[in-house]
């Protein structure tokens, strides 16, 4: 066998994504074989060899990374080359949910290949970058065993042998950054229905957030232990005061469909005598402590 960081591998899937997985093997020096429904894509790959089917691109490499579409599709293509995959290794960086994660890793697992499931925590621009981070979990030799050659894509952070925890973390970091995001997006038309320049507002915003990051530690030690202090700032107060921004939408023609949702879940902490706790309480109405969805 040829050494290590030589190893045949392949890619299944095109899209920027993809695309950008192969184009970081390449320049890490991976012989690489790239599939993809559309034949067109590959062109600007120059040193990849270019497989007709799933079942030739996936008899080239003894790695097979798959980036494609959702679940569904992933599931169609390896099934074409199910006959070659004894003996491989497989890493889905497709995006998708723990469960379909733990199904997959099943049904790769049952024809003879081992399976790692990935997040890939990054745009296509910073694959190959210091920036670049990507979560794994699954097969943990076969993730050793590769540990190298997944470099070339950036940081690869190992979480754990159950298949479904890279994508739980996965969605959670991502439901994170809708969430600044879409807090963020509304300010920015709650601001300029003000007559105020996002640009201008920008700045203080960002000011705003960073401090208030800071908070994360101490309210996600709250959630684990249960102790909500309410520390000057209750839910009681905060459901009062939060009626002045859904008002103030209303005085803006803003839609505060991003908002009211947070309003509502104040309310029903209040009403479900949290009153007196602090922010940090609001994830128990989301998810029991035990486990459970409340």
């Amino acid at each position: 066998m040829s050494a290590p960081h030589r190893r045949p591998v392949t890619v299944l899937g095109l899209g920027m994504m993809g695309r950008a997985l192969a184009a970081a093997l390449l320049a890490a020096g991976h012989p690489t074989t790239v599939w993809n429904r559309t034949p067109g894509r590959s062109a600007a790959l120059a040193g990849a060899g270019v497989a007709g089917s799933p079942a030739e691109a996936v008899a080239a490499g003894e790695l097979v990374v798959v980036c494609l579409l959702d679940d569904e599709v992933t599931r169609r293509v390896l099934d074409e080359a199910a006959p070659v995959l004894a003996g491989r290794t497989v890493v889905d960086l497709t995006n998708g949910t723990p469960a379909q994660a733990r199904r997959l890793a099943q049904w790769v697992t049952a024809r003879g290949a081992s399976h790692v499931d990935g997040g890939i925590m990054a745009v296509p621009a910073m694959i190959g970058g210091p920036g670049a981070l990507v979560l794994y979990s699954g097969a943990q030799d076969a993730f050793l065993d590769w540990r190298d050659t997944l470099a070339a894509f950036g940081e690869a952070r190992w979480l754990g042998t159950d298949p479904g925890r890279a994508a739980a973390y996965d969605l959670a970091l991502l439901a994170a950054m809708y969430g600044m995001f879409g807090g963020f997006l509304h300010a920015t038309a709650m601001i300029r229905a003000a007559g105020v320049p996002a640009g201008e507002f920008a700045p203080m915003v960002t000011g705003w957030l960073t401090a208030m990051l800071g908070e994360l530690p101490a309210m996600a030690a709250a959630v684990d232990s249960g102790t909500h202090d309410g520390d000057g700032s209750s839910l009681r107060m905060q459901a009062a005061a939060f009626g002045n921004l859904l008002a103030a939408c209303r005085d803006l023609g803003v839609d505060a469909g991003l908002m009211r949702p947070v309003g509502d879940l104040l309310d029903a902490a209040v009403a479900r005598g949290h009153g007196e706790e602090g922010l940090s309480a609001l994830a128990g109405l989301l998810h029991d402590d035990a486990g459970r969805p409340a």
